[in-house]
C-alpha cells in the first residue's frame, strides 16, 4: 500500500510541477514569438487556461491526501524527517493558497482586463506562476530528500 500512495503521490507531483514547468519555459514564450498581436495572444492564452482549474485542484487534492496517507503508513522516522514533512506541509499550503488567489482572483482580474491594464497584469500573474513553479519544486525536493537521506 506504501508502494501505490507513493506512486501516485509523484505522479500527482510531477504532472502539477511538469505542467507548470511546461506553459511557463515552453508555451508562452512561444505564443509570445508566433502571435505578434497581444490581444491575439491574450486570446490564445485564455483558451489554454479554460477548464485547467478543476483538474489542478484535484491533483493538490490527491497530493493532500496521498501525502497524509503516506505519513501514517510510514513509521519510526526522526525528528529531521518530521521537520522536512512540516516544510512539504507548508510549502504545499502556500502553494495551494497561491493557487486559489490566482485561480478566483488574479485570473478573472486578467480576462477582464482593460487593454491598458493588460500588461500589468501579465506581468504580476507571471510572477506569481514562477513563484508557484518555485515553491512545488521546493517541495518535491523536500519529499525527495525525506524520502532518501537518513535525517
Amino acid at each position: 500500500m506504501t508502494f501505490l500512495l507513493l506512486v501516485v503521490h509523484l505522479v500527482a507531483a510531477v504532472a502539477w510541477l511538469g505542467a507548470m514547468a511546461y506553459s511557463l519555459v515552453v508555451v508562452q514564450p512561444r505564443v509570445a514569438r508566433a502571435v505578434p498581436d497581444p490581444a491575439r495572444a491574450e486570446d490564445i492564452y485564455r483558451e489554454l487556461a479554460a477548464g485547467n482549474r478543476w483538474p489542478v485542484v484535484g491533483l493538490i487534492s490527491l497530493l493532500a491526501l496521498t501525502g497524509i496517507g503516506l505519513v501514517v503508513l510510514i513509521d519510526g522516522r526522526s525528528a529531521g524527517w518530521w521537520a522536512a514533512i512540516a516544510a512539504k506541509t507548508v510549502l504545499w499550503l502556500a502553494a495551494s493558497g497561491l493557487f486559489w488567489w490566482v485561480s478566483w482572483r488574479a485570473w478573472p482580474r486578467r480576462v477582464f482586463a482593460l487593454p491598458d491594464e493588460l500588461p500589468a497584469e501579465q506581468a504580476r500573474l507571471r510572477r506569481v506562476a514562477l513563484a508557484l513553479l518555485l515553491i512545488v519544486g521546493l517541495a518535491f525536493m523536500l519529499g525527495v530528500v525525506a524520502a532518501h537521506w537518513p535525517l
